[in-house]
This record gives C-alpha cells, sequence and structure tokens, in this order.
C-alpha cells in the first residue's frame, strides 16, 4: 500500500479487498468500542467529565505562550533541557545532535507517534544510530518495516498468525521448530529479545501525554511497562512530543488521565502510569543523567486562531477512530499518514497542507459520532467541513465535485428551483428501484461500491410534509 496521502482512493479501494483485514477492523467495535461503553457508564457522570477536560484543553490552547514558557523554565529548574523544533526537519537534527553528543549508537523508543510523524528512525538509522521500537505493536511493525496503522494500537492490522511469521522471520537465531500459536508466548519471546536491548541502549526517546507547566514534568501512559524501562535504564532521557500537549499542572493531568484511558481502552487507568521531571537527583537509585524535552509546532501554531483550532485540543486516545466507519472500513494505512481517521482528517490539512491531505477531510460520513465520543468534544466535522470549504475555494477540489457544488449553490439559492429539481430527482431515484434498493446511478459508482441505497418515497421531505399537514 502506498504511504502517500494523495493516493487515499488507491488505497482504500485496495484496503476494501484485503481479505486479512477485515477481521482485525471487525474487532473495533468488540474490544475498544465496547470497552469505551462499560467504562463510561460505570463512571456515572462522563459527560460532566467531558466538559472539564474540554476547559482544561481550551484553557492550554489558548495560553499555549505562557504554559510552554513556563514548563520551559521548570525543566530547567529540575537540572532538564528543553530544544524547541519549528517543523520536522529541525526536530530531527535537534535529537541527532543530543544522540551524537552522547556517543549513543543504539536508542530504544517508546508511545511517541511525534516520532512517526516526523520521520525519525529512517533519519537516525541514515546517521549510524539503531533504533529499537519496545511498544509490543511498534516492535511488530518495525520488524515488518510497516507504518502504524492504529494511534494506540499500531499492529491493530495483524492477526496472531501474521505476528508469528513476523518473529520466525526476525528471531533467526532462535529455535525454528518452537511453538508461537498462542498469544502469551509472542509475548514471553518479544519481551525476552527486548529486554536484552533495553540494557544495551545508550539513549531512551518516549513521547508524552500531558506536560505538566508548573511541574516541569511530562507524563506517559502504558500497559507493557516499557516507557519506565525506556526512560530509566539509559544514560539519556529525551522526550519528543508536540506543543500542544502541555497543561497548566498536575490536577489537570489527573483529570485528562481519567478520560484518555477510559477513552481509549475502557481502563478506568492504564497499568503504568509515569512521571518523567529532570534526570537523577542525588539522592535517587536509578534515573538518566541527562534529560531532555524537545518541543515541535511542525504546522500547530498555525491553527491557532483559525475554526481547526479546537483541534489542538485532542490527547490521542483514538476513540474517533475506533467508532469511524471509514476507518472500520479501510483501516489505517489507506490514509498514508501518521494520524489517521477523523483525528487524522481535522489534523493532516494543517501539518501536511491541504493539497496533499485533502482526501482525508472528503473521507467522512459526517454520522458526527467522532465528535459524541470525543472526551475534550472536538466539533471534528465542523473541522472537516472547515478544510472543505479550504479546498474548494484554492481550486484544488477535482473539477466534477467543483462544477457539481456550484450548481448545488445555484439551485440552493433559488428555493422554486431547488423544489422542482429535487421532486425530479425523488422520483427518478424511485424508479430507479429495484426490491425496495437502489443498486447504481449514474456517475455515482463510488457511492455504491459496497453497498446499495434504499429507494425513495417518490416525493421530497417538504412534499410529504405539507401531504401530513
Amino acid at each position: 500500500m502506498n504511504a502517500d496521502p494523495k493516493e487515499f482512493i488507491a488505497n482504500a479501494r485496495a484496503a476494501l479487498g484485503d481479505p486479512k483485514l477485515r477481521p482485525a477492523l471487525g474487532r473495533l467495535k468488540t474490544h475498544f468500542g465496547a470497552g469505551r461503553a462499560i467504562a463510561v457508564q460505570r463512571y456515572g457522570d462522563f459527560e460532566g467529565l467531558r466538559e472539564a477536560g474540554k476547559a482544561i484543553r481550551n484553557h492550554a490552547v489558548t495560553h499555549l505562550d505562557e504554559l510552554l514558557v513556563q514548563f520551559e523554565a521548570s525543566v530547567a529548574a529540575r537540572g532538564g533541557t528543553v530544544r524547541w523544533a519549528r517543523d520536522a526537519g529541525e526536530a530531527r537534527r535537534v535529537i541527532l545532535s543530543i544522540l551524537q553528543d552522547v556517543g549513543a549508537k543504539t536508542v530504544t523508543k517508546g508511545k511517541s507517534m511525534v516520532t512517526e510523524e516526523i520521520l525519525l528512525n529512517p533519519f537516525l538509522e541514515a546517521n549510524g544510530i539503531e533504533p529499537v521500537e519496545t511498544d509490543l505493536g511498534e516492535y511488530i511493525i518495525q520488524l515488518r518495516h510497516e507504518p502504524p496503522s492504529h494511534i494506540i494500537a499500531p499492529a491493530f492490522h495483524l492477526s496472531k498468525e501474521q505476528v508469528a511469521e513476523t518473529f520466525f522471520a526476525a528471531h533467526t537465531e532462535l529455535d525454528p521448530k518452537r511453538s508461537l500459536e498462542e498469544r502469551n508466548s509472542l509475548v514471553q519471546e518479544a519481551r525476552a529479545i527486548l529486554r536484552r536491548r533495553f540494557e544495551a541502549a545508550d539513549a531512551g526517546i518516549t513521547g508524552a501525554n500531558f506536560l505538566s507547566a508548573k511541574d516541569g514534568a511530562a507524563v506517559i501512559v502504558t500497559n507493557e511497562g516499557n516507557g519506565d524501562l525506556t526512560r530509566l535504564l539509559p544514560r539519556t532521557h529525551i522526550v519528543v512530543t508536540g506543543i500542544e500537549k502541555v497543561v497548566a499542572d498536575m490536577n489537570d493531568v489527573a483529570v485528562l488521565l481519567r478520560l484518555l484511558t477510559r477513552s481509549a481502552t475502557g481502563q478506568p487507568i492504564s497499568t503504568y502510569v509515569s512521571v518523567m521531571a529532570g534526570p537523577r537527583g542525588p539522592d535517587e537509585t536509578d534515573g538518566p543523567e541527562n534529560f531532555h524535552v524537545v518541543l515541535i509546532d511542525n504546522g500547530r501554531s498555525r491553527l491557532i486562531g483559525t475554526e481547526a483550532q479546537d483541534v489542538l485540543r485532542c490527547i490521542r486516545c483514538s476513540a474517533c477512530i475506533n467508532h469511524c466507519p471509514i476507518y472500520g472500513a479501510v483501516g489505517g494505512h489507506a490514509y498514508g499518514a501518521t494520524y489517521m481517521g477523523p483525528i487524522g482528517a481535522a489534523l493532516n490539512p494543517a501539518t501536511m497542507g491541504v493539497e496533499n491531505a485533502a482526501h482525508h477531510a472528503n473521507a467522512s460520513t459526517f454520522c458526527g459520532r467522532c465528535a459524541e465520543v470525543c472526551p475534550v468534544m472536538i466539533p471534528l466535522p465542523k473541522i472537516m467541513r472547515h478544510w472543505r470549504a479550504i479546498e474548494y475555494g484554492q481550486g484544488l477540489a477535482p473539477k466534477a465535485i467543483t462544477r457539481g457544488l456550484t450548481l448545488w449553490a445555484f439551485a440552493a439559492k433559488r428555493p422554486a428551483l431547488y423544489r422542482l429539481g429535487a421532486s425530479i430527482a425523488a422520483r427518478v431515484l424511485k424508479m430507479l428501484g429495484r426490491r425496495g434498493t437502489i443498486h447504481a446511478v449514474p456517475f455515482k459508482n463510488g457511492w455504491f461500491a459496497v453497498r446499495d441505497f434504499p429507494v425513495p418515497e417518490g416525493q421530497t421531505f417538504q412534499q410529504q410534509w405539507r401531504a401530513r399537514k
């Protein structure tokens, strides 16, 4: 599959025909969707918690300049260093310089989608530094030379049989006749391999779910403990994250953690919550000698003051992805981008350019489910419409769509003409129907590629409404 966002349509068509992908995507509802529903029901006033989370993230986004300066000062007070990066290239160079300064040759990594966003791994390899992903899903797709297909479950698209094939191909030093039929045997094998890599790493790189400005601390959640091993064992620890992750203090972090884990996996709290603040102190027995935080903009600050600003509230829980019918049909690789699904559709046009990621904003049924489950109430469909309007306004939309929208706008401004056109369309669509469904409409093949359409009543809504009076 092509990792190019411009190839979304071709990628989506290929994904729809992939028989191995269908069972994996079918687990979205039974795993993540069902888990979130149970967690929300058990919490009680989850809407109140969402309102609190929205207010915290709104405050952070509207006070980003102040909080980031405070965060930098707090990190420095603890003996750490904050480095700033305007874009992906600058971020890669900053991280490389830190690693070269300490003579690092191997670096373990854990829980950082931002390093996927800036394409860090191939850059480090090209400069003689070996990155080792330690999150189990990330480790699997690193062995397969694939990008993540899901934000919190990078190998979600794979079956355990495919993972076993990957391990047999990669771990050639082990007995080729060993059994890898059970999930537990896969986990045990990865754990044994990664343990040696943890102990030998020169540096560790993690992401951050949140940054506390007051405490100069970064917080990550994991269920495997790889975050702690990545940050504590090597002599140098680098946190790589986006500028929008900062909030005022740990009280705000505590509220957001309740939202994050319930919305992501349905857990009241993750197995591990790691608070990372500065290098090892004189009275501490473990921890890194060097602590750096690399804060990346990469297009985020351009969203401030725009109609897409609310997307900066995102806490990367994936709830919108887990409930999106488009993602549920084509998976994550079709997007050709680090961020997929509704959050990708809202964020990618800003970070990648509308000319590159316009398909993402159009890959939506506008059912609104993404906004309903978002823990911080981001109006994702509204932001997608914003990007669609920019695409149309800049003449980037396909000519057929542009002409169609122009024609529709002409009619919509003339009620009598609109009523006449809608009446004719309703009767024609009824004539096209067979046995209660429509299987095809001229020039709309894409709509009917994987589904049929119920036959309309033959009258418009207004005609039916008047008939009931």
